[in-house]
């Protein structure tokens, strides 16, 4: 968009991650995820649960009209990103975030950036995301790539070293 900067070396444009900060105490935990006060708010469509067990790759899809915003309250989970939109500055780019319970993070990814990931670690992982848009299941704003889909320059394995 007109007068918007160039993302930073490193982050798809349109991205927003959220350090998420969880608070203990004797009870237990508390930790805010999304507030209608966050600067990159821009609606509530609906919230869901989603879960990836170990190792299963979900993607890629992408959405032509909201944004998703991802939280893992449970388990680790690698989220992959990859920028294929026409005219985006950063075109072309791939970005991953280890979120979950060693890295708390909210990941607001915008429309028409594919995206998936894959559950890591031991055990499942609980995702919590809350798009824009509520789900029509009549008419899904969903676009689904494989994962192993040649034209996005991506390896789902693991990678050590």
């Amino acid at each position: 968009m007109e007068g918007e900067r160039p993302a930073p070396r490193g982050r798809i444009h349109g991205v927003v991650v959220k350090p998420l900060r969880v608070i203990p105490d004797e009870r237990g935990r508390l930790m805010e995820i999304l507030r209608r006060d966050d600067p990159f708010f821009q609606g509530f469509g609906q919230v869901y649960v989603t879960t990836a067990y170990p190792g299963v790759v979900k993607g890629w899809h992408y959405h032509k009209v909201q944004t998703d915003h991802f939280a893992v309250v449970s388990g680790m989970l690698k989220l992959v990103l990859y920028d294929d939109r026409e005219g985006s500055p950063t075109r072309g780019r791939v970005e991953e975030f280890f979120i979950g319970d060693h890295s708390p993070l909210l990941v607001s990814v915008p429309p028409l950036v594919l995206h998936g990931f894959k559950g890591i670690g031991e055990r499942e992982a609980v995702v919590i995301n809350v798009p824009t848009e509520p789900y029509r299941h009549d008419d899904p704003d969903e676009y689904r790539r494989p994962h192993d889909d040649p034209g996005i320059p991506y390896d789902w394995a693991r990678q050590d070293g």
